[in-house]
């Protein structure tokens, strides 16, 4: 039978064994593993240090390329669109870099004729049918053409038909009454806002947009963009100045459409110095030689910036 002497005995042989155990892994840990773990950590040290040095050296070339943009801007701009009158339209993906095109129309000798801010309201479909009722009664009371209006049930499509009509130069001639009416109808329901009042007729728009949608209702709405570059580019010379050229943003579907690729100048990387400048280059084009281009760093660009003129 085991005494209780051998289970005394029995355990005190298994704590000795650990003991001896940490003993000697302590020992092993402090000679080469040891040796190897820090040498690890010092080298991944360095790794850090340098990514984190080549990602400042990137962001510094970013910074310099910008600079050497803006610098270009005023070499090549001025009096390139002396005379010509401008509407800029911010889609709410875009609606940041907006300012910076109207710099750019600014240097170019351009007239703002205003900045008309979309909400995302206006290209939610859940407004489609409120949108129609409110091209209806804003254009009723007024002597806005609406002869050409679209009758096929999409609200976006309709109101931005209407909205190209008194935005821009139409024969005859929209009184401005009835231009600041529309305008004002679709600003109190919350559709648009104008960060900068429109002064008049404008004969081009630039289109700031940005990345597509992700929500649920993203083809819908990204559709609806589409639309509404289609309707300025009927009633007017347009260039959009988008943020890449993937997805269904409407820089992208309209490189890929055999028709709006002919009419509508695209530049991918309107989120940039650099894009906003090769935009404001893009419209000079437009006005001067009836000629679309696409341009920036995405899918589908034909170069960087458009060739001058010889």
């Amino acid at each position: 039978m085991i005494n209780f002497r051998y289970h005394v005995v029995s355990l005190t042989a298994v704590f000795l064994a650990l003991a001896i155990g940490l003993v000697v892994g302590t020992a092993a840990l402090n000679g080469p593993v040891a040796d190897s773990l820090k040498e690890r950590v010092n080298s991944l040290s360095k790794d850090n240090q340098q990514m984190r040095q080549a990602v400042n050296n990137l962001q510094r070339e970013m910074e310099l390329e910008e600079d050497f943009a803006a610098e270009m801007a005023q070499r090549f701009l001025p009096g390139t669109l002396t005379g010509k009158r401008v509407l800029v339209v911010g889609l709410p993906t875009g609606r940041e870099h907006t300012e910076g095109v109207i710099k750019m129309l600014q240097t170019a000798g351009a007239t703002v004729t205003g900045r008309l801010d979309v909400q995302d309201k206006f290209v939610s479909p859940d407004n489609n049918n409120a949108l129609l009722e409110l091209t209806a009664t804003a254009a009723g009371p007024t002597g806005a053409p609406t002869a050409n209006l679209p009758g096929n049930g999409h609200g976006v499509e309709t109101s931005s038909a209407l909205l190209a009509n008194v935005l821009l130069d139409r024969t005859p001639v929209v009184a401005e009454a009835d231009r600041k009416a529309v305008l004002a109808s679709y600003a109190n329901a919350g559709y648009v806002t104008s960060a900068e009042p429109v002064t008049g007729a404008a004969e081009a728009v630039v289109l700031v947009s940005g990345q597509p949608y992700v929500d649920k209702d993203a083809d819908r709405k990204d559709e609806s963009v589409v639309k509404m570059a289609e309707q300025f580019d009927r009633a007017g010379t347009i260039v959009v100045a988008g943020n890449g050229s993937a997805g269904n943003n409407v820089v992208a579907v309209v490189r890929g459409d055999p028709v709006l690729s002919q009419a509508i100048s695209t530049v991918d990387n309107g989120n940039t110095v650099q894009g906003q400048l090769v935009a404001v280059m893009a419209l000079v084009q437009q006005l001067n030689e009836k000629k679309a281009g696409h341009y920036g760093v995405g899918d589908n660009a034909a170069s960087l910036v458009p060739k001058l003129p010889q």
